[in-house]
């Protein structure tokens, strides 16, 4: 991508306040031009109010009209854009509006778009790699990466559990682990299962199914169900992880706001040699009795000062689900909290990791 541009002084503009400016933005086809916008004018015209800019797009090259502020921001975003797509990154609409907040929001804690794309997550040679949309989760997997335990807390839609199921994954592969464990508490069920119709598994799939729909998006149906005959993946309620040692495994603790005081310590405590251990929760969605505290909380406070012991925070600008659910997250908050931290914690819980 070439750049040219020409200031455009209008007669009336007196000397020495800004003028309207120009930028001729250069690409090497209209196919690459097209690219960073996915050929959607609706994301152009996003752009243009965002920006406040004035946006051309004709054949091979995009020319933007606004004040030098504006139009300084709207080339960065479409630098970064451009070379995401040089790396082989399709821009949709979440890249797109990424590259936008990173300019247009820069105390948002947002990272140039190409930069989180330096983490690729191998899980399956037939499935592509699994990258990091925001500089929270890019922060999240170099945290698993350098530690035994991480903790990643956060609202619903972040990727919390997603991306530590694929580190899992990518772990297993390169034999750096013997074994993967997924748990989670069934608190619908009231952990017991016994009054449920079926056998095992059939009482607990409605509960872990979150957890097998991220193995299937991450790995192919017949090397998962290798996986599982062998044992080498083990999903299951953390009732079942009472009396365990677990060595050499890779252990995800999902919806952990959920779990009482005993039973977080109790699964910390199943930690044995080699292994690795992620937990996930949302401490705005605990679905305990009021008089019941949660682990997750307790966990938080008696371990935040722990060396080798990693926290996370995700908060609605990481939500990489439907754009909506960040406003929701967000209109919800207000409405239950009024003014809440970055990280979604409710008055007289922050600073709490």
């Amino acid at each position: 991508m070439s750049a040219s541009s020409a200031i455009d002084t209008p007669a009336s503009t007196p000397a020495g306040e800004n003028a309207a400016r120009t930028l001729t933005l250069h690409f090497e086809s209209p196919r690459a031009a097209q690219a960073l916008y996915g050929g959607d004018l609706g994301l152009l015209r996003h752009f243009e109010e965002t920006l406040g800019v004035k946006v051309t797009a004709r054949e091979a090259w995009l020319r933007i009209d606004g004040e030098p502020e504006a139009i300084d921001r709207a080339r960065r975003a479409l630098e970064q854009l451009d070379a995401a797509r040089q790396q082989g990154i399709q821009i949709r609409k979440f890249e797109f509006n990424y590259a936008l907040r990173s300019v247009s929001d820069p105390d948002g804690g947002a990272r140039p778009l190409p930069t989180l794309k330096e983490t690729r997550i191998q899980t399956s040679g037939k499935k592509p790699p699994v990258l990091a949309k925001t500089a929270s989760q890019l922060a999240y997997v170099k945290a698993i990466e350098q530690h035994d335990v991480v903790f990643g807390i956060g609202p619903a839609g972040t990727g919390k559990t997603f991306i530590a199921v694929a580190m899992a994954v990518a772990a297993l592969r390169r034999e750096q682990v013997g074994r993967i464990i997924l748990t989670r508490p069934a608190v619908e069920a009231g952990e017991a299962l016994g009054f449920l119709p079926g056998d095992l598994q059939e009482k607990i799939f409605p509960y872990l199914r979150p957890l097998y729909d991220s193995l299937n998006r991450l790995i192919e149906p017949e090397e998962m169900q290798r996986y599982l005959d062998r044992k080498m993946i083990e999903v299951a309620p953390l009732a079942y992880m009472r009396g365990r040692t677990l060595d050499e495994a890779f252990i995800i603790l999902d919806e952990a706001q959920n779990t009482t005081t005993e039973q977080m310590f109790m699964f910390l405590t199943r930690l044995g040699q080699g292994a690795k251990c992620v937990v996930t929760g949302d401490r705005t969605q605990i679905d305990l009795p009021p008089n019941r505290r949660s682990g997750l909380v307790e966990a938080i406070q008696a371990l935040k000062d722990i060396p080798g012991i990693a926290f996370c925070g995700f908060d609605e600008r990481d939500v990489v689900r439907h754009e909506l659910v960040q406003t929701i997250i967000r209109a919800y908050r207000l409405h239950r909290y009024g003014e809440a931290d970055a990280k979604g914690n409710p008055r007289g819980e922050r600073g709490a990791f």
